[in-house]
């Protein structure tokens, strides 16, 4: 089940491995889609002068850590040559103009600046499908003991226990209709979509070289189905036999001929 007090404990998490692609500290950086600001807020505790944006209506807005200006999703409010680093986590699936999204990165870093992009895999799409089940039924048994009848039996009971099985249904019914996560294709697509493979060459059609990319190193899934009761070091040792959630690229503008 989603929360946002775990989301955060993960991206945490993930900031020790995405310090290894950052450099030199006190770079000025741009973090796109910032969230709740969790790891903006995590890096610049590390040094680094950092700007956050995010679209007005991101279904974090009302959960903000740190201070964030808000923008259209497809023009980036800042002037040209701007940062050291762009950074994004989780966010470049979400961007229906990827052409735009890529320009727009080029423009406001500096001559020998780079981007660093944290992205969903296709380990992630598989086990959030997979795991929706087992999600649904959890959820489920917590409404239990809400169903017996309390006393006096009347209309006003009966309308709370319907409400409750409504609920328990909705959500048992929930995984069999899963959306997209993303801006393209479907849940069965999404699985090539978020592959590392597919987004090099993203990258390589949008004018950016790949300097390093690699696995991120924690299992979880979009529905959070153990939360907090599994630790990172559980997770690390899952990310090794069941796929890393993350995948983590480092890029820079190729020189235009």
């Amino acid at each position: 089940m989603f929360s946002v007090e775990h989301l955060n404990v993960l991206r945490a998490a993930e900031i020790t491995k995405i310090l290894m692609h950052l450099r030199p500290e006190g770079a000025r950086m741009l973090e796109i889609g910032a969230g709740t600001g969790r790891q903006a807020q995590e890096l610049a505790s590390k040094g680094f002068a950092v700007e956050a944006i995010e679209i007005l209506d991101s279904n974090y807005a009302g959960d903000r850590l740190f201070p964030i200006t808000n923008y259209d999703g497809r023009n980036i409010p800042f002037e040209d040559a701007s940062f050291d680093i762009v950074f994004s986590s989780n966010v470049l699936e979400h961007v229906p103009d990827l052409v735009q999204m890529h320009s727009e990165i080029r423009r406001v870093l500096r001559p020998g600046g780079y981007a660093v992009h944290v992205l969903p895999t296709h380990a992630w799409r598989f086990w959030t499908t997979l795991s929706a089940f087992p999600t649904a039924f959890q959820y489920a048994a917590t409404l239990g003991g809400q169903l017996a009848p309390k006393w006096p039996f009347g209309p006003s009971e009966i309308k709370r226990l319907i409400k409750i099985w409504l609920m328990a249904a909705r959500h048992l019914a929930a995984p069999f209709f899963q959306r997209r996560h993303g801006e393209r294709g479907n849940i069965l697509s999404e699985t090539w979509l978020f592959h590392p493979s597919w987004w090099r060459r993203n990258f390589a059609q949008n004018g950016f070289s790949i300097m390093r990319d690699e696995p991120m190193g924690l299992f979880y899934t979009g529905n959070m189905t153990f939360g907090q009761r599994w630790s990172m070091e559980k997770r690390a040792r899952l990310a090794k036999t069941l796929g890393s959630a993350c995948h983590i690229f480092e890029l820079q503008p190729t020189p235009r001929k």
